[in-house]
């Protein structure tokens, strides 16, 4: 097949999934063209099947904001007719599900009908998509979609309470590459941040008031009192100097170290005892998933579509929002040593069921028989 993919190029969970999702499809033989306005974060490989079209926004005195949703819409106009594209599929409608209905349109003029595909991720629909001031939009353009999908049954039921959907949502969940996921030997940078064997808690988000990093600070400094560890906080926002300051207050400095932004995560998962993550929403959980994969127990809210990930009492615990208490119980449990082995192999054999090669065909699947529906159509 030949697959346009639109998406934000950074490092949120829908970039990420849908640049995998890309790379792995060009893997398999599929020609693969992103279509953004920069080069995805995680486009980082070499492959004859995969191709990056950059969105060029033209910049005038009469625009106040540049408008990106016209100059994507033309950009796949253009890329769906010359590389003769069999179907596009548009991760996070905001405002991706609009510029390709727009294209769909433009291309029909030209006797050319495209298939397109929308994934919802998660705040395109529970937070930014709600507003009323896209809400119409959304709404329009994900009844436009030819196909879509979520990525948890969380997100297909919120989307359904929140919209007037009258498309038929399938689930296909959010996966992880076990290969570039797992728990690597990292023993000298462990002695390097733990040398006197202090279990390591890890949390890695866009420190946004929707993660609640401030519980993930609340929490450390109660295990950090009942025994010796040490918090590492990946990632970078606005809530950031918040946090800095929270730290200074609980004289806990000493043992909390701000990593920023970091590209192989994985390694700092490698050498983790326990994943924190209290969000107030979460679609997925994309980031816990990758901490399960490194054999990284969790220990989470059971907002949204966590619960379908982490297993309480199996791969973890989960907790009501903000019960910070009954999560620093919970990171006890699993850190007792009679207990930390045995969480982190079901963390791992949870995760193996998110496997990338097993979930890809599940699109590949989807992708032919949108495909085909559009083809009896005509």
């Amino acid at each position: 097949m030949r697959i346009g993919i639109v998406c934000y190029p950074t490092f949120g969970g829908s970039g990420v999934v849908a640049t995998e999702l890309g790379k792995e499809l060009a893997l398999k033989g599929h020609k693969v063209h992103f279509i953004t306005y920069s080069q995805p974060a995680r486009l980082d490989i070499f492959n004859e099947n995969l191709f990056y079209h950059e969105v060029y926004i033209p910049t005038y005195p009469l625009f106040q904001y540049p408008p990106y949703e016209l100059a994507l819409a033309s950009k796949m106009v253009d890329i769906v007719q010359f590389e003769k594209l069999d179907v596009l599929h548009v991760h996070y409608a905001i405002p991706h599900a609009s510029a390709a209905y727009m294209a769909k349109q433009i291309l029909r003029t030209k006797d050319i009908n495209i298939p397109v595909i929308t994934t919802l991720h998660g705040t395109d629909i529970t937070l930014v998509g709600k507003d009323a001031s896209f809400e119409p939009v959304v709404t329009f353009s994900i009844n436009q979609s030819d196909g879509v999908t979520a990525v948890s049954d969380s997100l297909r039921t919120e989307t359904y309470e929140y919209f007037q959907i009258e498309k038929d949502i399938a689930v296909i969940p959010n996966f992880i590459n076990l290969e570039k996921f797992r728990r690597q030997k990292k023993e000298h940078f462990r002695m390097a941040i733990s040398p006197n064997d202090e279990k390591l808690l890890v949390h890695t988000s866009n420190f946004r008031s929707v993660k609640r990093v401030e519980d993930v600070i609340q929490i450390f400094a109660e295990v950090r009192r009942n025994m010796p560890s040490k918090l590492l906080l990946v990632g970078d926002g606005p809530e950031r100097p918040k946090m800095e300051k929270l730290c200074r207050e609980l004289q806990i400095c000493n043992d909390v170290r701000f990593l920023g932004k970091l590209d192989a995560v994985e390694e700092v998962l490698s050498i983790a005892d326990l994943f924190l993550m209290p969000s107030e929403k979460e679609s997925f959980g994309l980031a816990a998933l990758e901490a399960m994969a490194c054999e990284v127990p969790v220990i989470s809210s059971n907002a949204g579509g966590i619960p379908e990930l982490n297993i309480d009492g199996v791969t973890g615990f989960t907790s009501p929002v903000g019960a910070v208490g009954e999560m620093v119980q919970n990171a006890l449990t699993i850190l007792d040593d009679a207990n930390l082995p045995r969480f982190k192999a079901s963390a791992l054999e949870r995760a193996k069921d998110f496997d990338i090669g097993k979930i890809v065909p599940k699109y590949e699947e989807f992708y032919q028989k949108i495909i085909d529906e559009q083809l009896a159509l005509l």
